[in-house]
């Protein structure tokens, strides 16, 4: 894979880092804290994207010849988006919540160059099982989901007990649309094959 221009990737997430090195690119960090409020107005992938778009915005005189990648990852069940919880009840009562049921994973996506933005997105479908209160407890206790929106890591012991099946993008729940980005940035011409 041969880049075309410097690649920066604007996130602490170790999994979204590690997915970007999977795809066999190379790349640096660079972040910044950004503000993840968003409109009042705004629905669901609406939502993703504004926020992917708003934390590259942070990075416009940062960019000379680079291409940056944002990204933020939103779980909506129906209209209602859960955040990050803020504690161990939060977290319980989002598990609780999306026990038995099914959730939309969203990422909103935002690729700047100093020629401007490209911003999409990506939802998947989640079936959980009907998780019992002992489950909850022990992934909380054991696994901490405080960084996660909705509380959980798909990646972690709950989405391998309790996650039945899954309709689209597993990356895009782990955090990255990689298929997407991929498929972007060659369209972008930030990278090219061979």
């Amino acid at each position: 894979m041969n880049l075309q221009r410097p690649l920066l990737l604007a996130s602490n997430s170790p999994r979204r880092k590690e997915l970007l090195s999977s795809l066999g690119l190379t790349y640096e960090v660079l972040v910044k804290d950004v503000p993840e409020d968003f409109p009042a107005h705004l629905k669901r992938e609406e939502i993703a994207e504004f926020l992917a778009s708003h934390k590259a915005d942070a990075y416009v005189t940062d960019i000379t010849n680079h291409a940056l990648i944002t990204a933020d990852t939103i779980v909506c069940l129906g209209d209602r988006v859960l955040n990050k919880p803020a504690d161990y009840q939060e977290a319980k009562k989002m598990l609780q919540a999306l026990s038995g049921t099914h959730n939309e994973v969203i990422t909103g996506v935002c690729i700047l160059t100093r020629e401007g933005k490209s911003v999409f997105h990506d939802v998947t479908k989640v079936y959980f099982k009907r998780l019992t209160e002992a489950e909850i407890d022990h992934y909380i206790t054991y696994f901490k989901p405080y960084d996660k929106a909705g509380a959980y890591g798909i990646q972690e012991w709950i989405g391998m007990i309790g996650i039945e099946r899954i309709e689209g993008s597993y990356f895009n729940v782990v955090g990255l649309p990689v298929q997407k980005l991929y498929a972007k940035l060659e369209e972008l011409e930030i990278i090219a094959a061979g």
